[in-house]
């Protein structure tokens, strides 16, 4: 299955460009939507919670945005991954296409948005003040290991929301759950402490803990909690593509 992977980045090409000039067809602003979503959102929620937990936290539409363009990339990528194959099922009837690449192509598609997003953290930083840090390079460890966690979830969720296609409702409340549960707006301190040892066990808030300690606090990340986040991507890749190996045949049938 994934040894054709360097024979099809032509369509990988293709369908991400597909899905760039799908989701702009019919938009005055265009690809400029991309850049105004996330500062939007980030306007709202600072105009909101600044005023809560602003003297706990510095430069807080910084530490908004940082981790929420980090759970922003996870929830589209593994939702647009989850609903590749169903979503695409006309096209899989008609011609062969390698199953998998739907999922990858959703993925990378997202990932050009999150870079987009990223443009935006630092265009805020700039206008907040914000300190730049060296350490900021060293973020595309923790991003790299989101994005093979998202394959693998991605990959999970596709074989599971072709037989079961609840799983797609299930998901979204479930995500709501995880943003909740990963410190986007508000400080991990005012939670009790028994409870921020569970959330320690949820790989997005170590993903945006590790994301913000490189690009707003200037120091390494915490060898705990990026050893944490690289075991748990690595096993539910590993994971991800052994169960869509099993399945990769069989899903045609129940489209």
């Amino acid at each position: 299955m994934f040894d054709t992977f360097a024979e099809k980045k032509f369509l990988l090409k293709q369908l991400v460009k597909r899905d760039l000039t799908s989701k702009y067809k019919d938009s005055v602003l265009g690809i400029a939507w991309s850049f105004l979503n996330p500062l939007l959102i980030m306007i709202v929620f600072t105009a909101i919670f600044s005023m809560i937990f602003g003297r706990q936290i510095e430069n807080y539409p910084v530490y908004f945005l940082s981790g929420r363009i980090i759970f922003d990339f996870f929830k589209s990528a593994s939702t647009g991954a989850m609903k590749s194959i169903k979503g695409n099922a006309n096209i899989l009837k008609k011609i062969y296409i390698p199953k998998y690449m739907l999922a990858v192509s959703k993925v990378c598609y997202e990932f050009i948005n999150f870079l987009i997003s990223v443009v935006i953290l630092f265009g805020v930083m700039l206008v907040t003040g914000a300190q730049f840090h060296l350490t900021a390079l060293l973020a595309i460890i923790p991003i790299f290991l989101l994005v093979m966690l998202i394959f693998g979830i991605g990959l999970i969720l596709a074989v599971c929301n072709t037989y079961f296609t609840d799983i797609g409702h299930l998901y979204n409340v479930f995500a709501l759950i995880l943003m909740y549960a990963s410190a986007l707006f508000y400080p991990m301190e005012i939670v009790p402490v028994t409870v921020q040892k569970l959330f320690t066990l949820n790989p997005i808030y170590s993903a945006i803990s590790c994301f913000r300690e490189c690009v707003v606090y200037g120091i390494f990340p915490n060898i705990y909690t990026l050893s944490y986040l690289a075991v748990f991507a690595i096993t539910t890749l590993l994971i991800g593509i052994i169960l869509f190996k099993m399945y990769d045949k069989k899903l045609a049938l129940e489209l």
